[in-house]
């Protein structure tokens, strides 16, 4: 179906949540993000950071830690709620919040109850008015009272993290979790109203098969996913060190990433999904990720692919990044540290990135691509890239027409390589990024 064409994945590229990247984020001055709150208008969204799991997964890359002891747990959360109460008193009065995700680590490593307090919290200091709220989950630790504070809240959208069902695959990942532990979850999170359910799957993992991989989209498709995000692991141990634990000699080799998500788009699209940009697919029947990229309506933040038109993402947490059209804002990482932070009343926030026009202009030329597969190009940026499109548009992948960049279909899974020609930074941090398949 695709072309390989293996000297044109050979560089590796951003996902391109955002832009700039994170890889060009530096200290921010004082008072930067407070005055971004300050005078923020439009929508808003929220993202809740919570960065504790029960158990550790060696490939993962989040910021995410053992909950450990439960006094360091409730530390980080006391800490949470006085920054919800810092910068939910700056926001300017009136400005609408429609989202709120909760995303980590996962957040039902912490008690149900805490997780009500926390939605509480946001409501009163937020003013919140039924907001769509959007949940990770861990299968592993997911209980039926997790699925009755679901319900409660009024949770629509949930992800879990499946990963793969090949068990010997989860073995060497680090994550154990038997199908019956993904079909309960299923069943409980249905019985508690969530309508749009996502699995998160992955392929490129050591030892893993096509074989492998088609058996668990076989069983993804019959739990009924509404949603399935296909990513490619990024095996970076240089960064994250928890990946020491996998053995590179039995991961995939290039040829063979390629052929899995090959594999996994030309499955999904003949079985009912609609794609959504090249990793991602939904239900074309009532998912409004799957309306959105019928309809050219698709955007891209830190969460990937969403149907959120909101200019403005408001993140909260240790890690978290807050996005605005002309600014990035990541609060402190280390979790400790964080806390001193935020539990002091001041802003978290203290790295980040100014986006200057020609960024915006760039970002959007970059989230066009990856969203809908076109996009205008200023004439100067036109000039600036010709060479390095050359060979994608002599090899049938892209096009240049009356100032209009189109990724033709056998191009789709070089969409991230492409999009990355108009990233004048990227050259500078390669090594921070995985592989564009």
């Amino acid at each position: 179906m695709w072309p390989y064409h293996a000297d044109l994945l050979a560089v590796p590229v951003p996902r391109y949540t955002s832009f700039p990247t994170a890889a060009e984020f530096g200290d921010l001055e004082a008072g930067d993000y407070g005055t971004a709150l300050q005078s923020v208008s439009g929508d808003i969204s929220l993202y809740v950071h919570l960065p504790f799991c029960d158990k550790i997964c060696f490939y993962c890359g989040c910021n995410t830690a053992a909950v450990g002891k439960r006094q360091r747990l409730q530390s980080y959360l006391d800490a949470l709620h006085r920054e919800i109460e810092t910068v939910s008193r700056l926001l300017p009065s009136g400005v609408k919040i429609g989202r709120v995700a909760f995303g980590g680590g996962s957040p039902n490593a912490i008690d149900p109850t805490d997780f009500v307090r926390l939605v509480d919290a946001l409501t009163i200091s937020f003013g919140l008015t039924s907001p769509i709220y959007s949940i990770e989950l861990d299968p592993r630790t997911m209980t039926e009272e997790w699925a009755s504070v679901i319900e409660a809240v009024g949770i629509e959208r949930a992800s879990l993290g499946v990963q793969t069902f090949a068990a010997h695959c989860q073995k060497r990942i680090g994550r154990v979790q038997p199908e019956q532990l993904i079909l309960q979850t299923t069943d409980w999170l249905r019985e508690a109203g969530v309508g749009s359910l996502n699995f998160d799957l992955m392929y490129g993992l050591p030892g893993q098969t096509c074989g492998d991989l088609l058996d668990s989209l076989q069983r993804t498709r019959v739990l009924g996913a509404d949603r399935i995000a296909l990513f490619g692991y990024a095996h970076v141990p240089h960064i994250v060190p928890r990946q020491k634990a996998i053995e590179a000699a039995g991961l995939p080799d290039q040829a063979e990433r390629f052929a899995m998500a090959q594999l996994g788009y030309g499955y999904l699209v003949t079985h009912g999904y609609t794609p959504v940009g090249f990793d991602h697919f939904a239900k074309p029947g009532g998912d409004p990720l799957a309306h959105a990229a019928l309809s050219g309506r698709l955007h891209r933040n830190f969460q990937g692919f969403t149907d959120d038109a909101a200019p403005n993402l408001i993140g909260l947490g240790a890690s978290a990044i807050s996005s605005f059209p002309h600014l990035l804002a990541q609060n402190e990482k280390n979790s400790g540290r964080y806390r001193m932070i935020a539990e002091a009343g001041k802003l978290a926030a203290n790295r980040g990135v100014h986006r200057s026009p020609a960024d915006q202009l760039r970002g959007g030329i970059i989230e066009a691509l990856l969203c809908s597969g076109n996009a205008p190009v200023p004439a100067a940026l036109e000039q600036e890239t010709r060479e390095a499109l050359r060979p994608f548009i002599e090899r049938g992948l892209a096009s240049m027409q009356d100032g209009h960049l189109t990724i033709d279909a056998d191009g789709l899974p070089y969409a991230r390589t492409i999009a990355a020609l108009f990233d004048p930074y990227r050259q500078h941090a390669q090594r921070r990024f995985s592989s564009a398949v």
